[in-house]
């Protein structure tokens, strides 16, 4: 089994990635609207007096220390809500009790990586014949200093696992234990590619809106494609 002091720490690079994400789910205007923890705070008060919504709109703000909350930089809400609505089924290197920001090298390798899922979920749908799912397209700019990397593990190793995540929850718990920042590993859904599991939001200096895409269901997922004209929010 692999283990957090095997894998190198990574001296930290400046970087950019991407991510997909449903378009059903908007932006959380209140972490965007504040500059530091101190004005969320107050604004987050002055609000849940009015907006009963409010604590479904945020999540679950006890599972991600205010600290670690970038406040200020631009798609703040986008870093943080993988931390705050949380997977209760889990993902690759979290077993449903806290949240991961996953994020790829490239935007055809988040499109693999999300189709998969997306066709593992909609397949046990019962007559779903045709559906048609927008997602936006994410570029992030981060830093991955103190993260461990994992891709020098080869693709045979069980943290791999294409649908047994026994191993990787264990990685994965293990780093956050430790407090570490997060994972770069390869990717399984598109071999030769690279992703990140971030652990915090902390480490994230922009997400930006960059495009949408759309998957279209019929028995799978037939096609994915750019839609060039971005829709209104």
């Amino acid at each position: 089994m692999v283990r957090l002091g095997s894998l190198a720490a990574l001296e930290g690079d400046s970087l950019q990635a991407y991510r997909l994400v449903n378009s059903k789910f908007p932006p959380i205007a209140l972490f965007d609207d504040v500059a530091d923890a101190a004005d969320f705070e107050v604004l987050y008060q002055l609000q849940a007096l009015t907006n009963p919504r409010l604590q479904n709109e945020l999540g679950r703000l006890e599972l991600v220390p205010r600290e670690q909350i970038p406040f200020g930089i631009p798609g703040c809400s986008y870093a943080t809500a993988p931390f705050t609505h949380v997977n209760p089924a889990g993902s690759r290197f979290s077993n449903g009790s806290f949240g991961v920001l996953y994020l790829a090298d490239r935007m055809d390798t988040a499109i693999a990586e999300v189709r998969h899922h997306q066709e593992r979920y909609w397949s046990k749908v019962p007559e779903l014949n045709y559906e048609r799912f927008v997602f936006r397209g994410l570029t992030c700019s981060f830093n991955d200093a103190g993260m461990r990397d994992a891709t020098l593990v080869p693709l045979t190793d069980p943290i791999y696992a294409p649908d047994d995540y026994t191993h990787s929850h264990q990685l994965g718990n293990e780093t956050k234990r430790a407090e570490c920042p997060g994972l770069r590993y390869n990717s399984v859904r598109s071999p030769g590619n690279v992703c990140w599991a971030l652990m915090t939001p902390r480490s994230v200096t922009s997400i930006i809106q960059a495009a949408h895409f759309e998957m279209i269901w019929s028995g799978r997922i037939v096609s994915v494609n750019r839609i060039a004209t971005l829709m209104a929010e």
